[in-house]
């Protein structure tokens, strides 16, 4: 298995490079060469299995001679082996034909955990062998920097630094990056949006002597890993729900686009999905997109849906990489016309065919607070208001073949958004309990590539 990238211009590597790199060195993102596909009948015998028995079965085929059969089960087994309920990712039924598929049992109660856990395991795994050092710096706009800091805290060959915007994450989001004590994870509080975060994210891996010097990884959704360790998940669900033998919808709640690539990966893989809707929250720019024809950023507005407040939604390159025929120097000048222009015109041929693919729909905070509320007044579920943004959508796309949201976070997570639309004030966990008594460490930034490149290089252990 062969991964190319999204640009067309940069070296095609094995499943091991590309984990360890990220990034690719023209920019672009890398996706598989070819997309495996399982008969109905592989798929079929998934029914019963145990979550780490799926994720070996789906995962196995995309990963070439990187790991043994026996070394990847065993990093499955120890990735997943601190999650908080047996099933990993339980159903929940919500109405009829709804399900609600929670991806918060993990360590840092969101749905990140399912991929960082694994990729730390991987990583560490791959590091031990070489005797490399690396350095992963990552950007968040709330949960994928506590679960890569979970991750990799306390790793003797890994120095890690999450990028975050300050006072734009949630008060326990900040926390669980803010209080491990371990001196190879650092939380920056970034003068900015998370899309200043991720751009200069960007701009360290696009300058190859910091790159190169440093040793620099990345764990955000530009690595294929991340989207590869999310694509199980919609297997174990679908499965569960009949698949292969009757089709399944999935409504996913979106910032960055890469957990609904996922479910189009799954798709291409020959899971019989119907219908694949992108939920969005006020920052709309993927429902725009394929409602009018045009990705253009127009500022990011914070909302109570935190994680979603994105204009530049990275995984939708390697989307349109498939609509343009898998055409690199097409989608090269599209992302050119973004940076430099703030957006660009999808070609017609491409929108429909991102269309055929997708569907979607947008949740106006006052229609985040009264989902949150009618859900937990007719099921006692409690959505946090991420789930909430999918669950609207998906009410608005329901039909005959089952349909299951994906929810993302655990409420506690955003108790404040909670308690104003229930009266309830959700808890965290009891391994969690005594996180607002821990001390806090962070530093915070400017929105500047050279001060933020000085202080990892100062940091970093050699």
């Amino acid at each position: 298995m062969k991964y190319v990238s999204t640009r067309g211009a940069a070296p095609v590597l094995s499943f091991g490079e590309a984990m360890m790199t990220g990034l690719a060195r023209d920019g672009g993102l890398y996706v598989p060469e070819t997309v495996p596909v399982f008969s109905a009948e592989e798929i079929a015998d998934l029914a019963g299995k145990s979550y780490e028995e799926i994720a070996f079965r789906i995962m196995r085929p995309f990963m070439g001679d990187t790991f043994s059969d026996d070394e990847f089960k065993g990093l499955i087994a120890k990735a997943y082996a601190g999650f908080g309920h047996a099933a990993r990712a339980p159903l929940v039924q919500l109405g009829p034909n709804h399900f609600l598929l929670e991806l918060f049992h993990g360590p840092t109660l969101a749905f990140k955990d399912f991929a960082m856990q694994l990729i730390g395991q991987m990583m560490q795994a791959a590091l031990a062998k070489s005797g490399q050092r690396i350095t992963i710096v990552g950007a968040t706009s709330g949960d994928t920097g506590s679960a890569a800091i979970e991750a990799f805290r306390g790793l003797a060959n890994v120095d890690v630094f999450i990028l975050f915007p300050h006072g734009r994450v949630s008060d326990v989001q900040r926390r669980q990056m803010t209080t491990p004590s371990e001196d190879n994870v650092h939380a920056l509080a970034v003068d900015g949006d998370f899309d200043d975060c991720q751009a200069q994210v960007k701009n360290m891996f696009n300058d190859f002597d910091f790159r190169d010097g440093v040793g620099l990884a990345g764990v955000n959704s530009i690595n294929w890993a991340r989207v590869l360790a999310q694509v199980v998940y919609y297997f174990s669900s679908a499965v569960s729900l009949g698949a292969p033998h009757r089709k399944v919808s999935f409504t996913v709640p979106t910032g960055n686009f890469g957990d609904i690539f996922a479910g189009y990966i799954a798709r291409s893989m020959g899971l019989p999905i119907d219908q694949l809707v992108i939920a969005t929250n006020q920052n709309d720019i993927l429902h725009r997109a394929l409602s009018t024809g045009e990705y253009r950023t127009n500022g990011v507005t914070p909302s109570i849906s935190p994680s979603m407040d994105i204009q530049v939604s990275s995984n939708f390159e390697r989307v349109l990489f498939d609509a343009y025929g898998r055409d690199g120097a097409a989608v090269a000048a599209l992302m050119d016309e973004l940076k430099t222009g703030g957006g660009f015109k999808i070609s017609q041929g491409a929108l429909q065919s991102l269309r055929a693919m997708f569907g979607s729909g947008r949740c106006s905070e006052d229609e985040t607070r009264a989902t949150i509320k009618s859900c937990y007044a007719a099921t006692t579920e409690v959505l946090c208001p991420h789930s909430a943004v999918g669950v609207k959508v998906a009410e608005e796309n329901l039909g005959a073949v089952p349909m299951i949201t994906l929810a993302t976070a655990h409420p506690a997570k955003f108790p404040d958004a909670v308690e104003q639309a229930t009266g309830l004030r959700p808890g965290l966990p009891p391994r969690m309990a005594d996180l607002f008594d821990r001390a806090e460490r962070v530093t915070r930034v400017p929105n500047d590539l050279k001060a933020l490149q000085a202080l990892i290089r100062e940091r970093r252990r050699s």
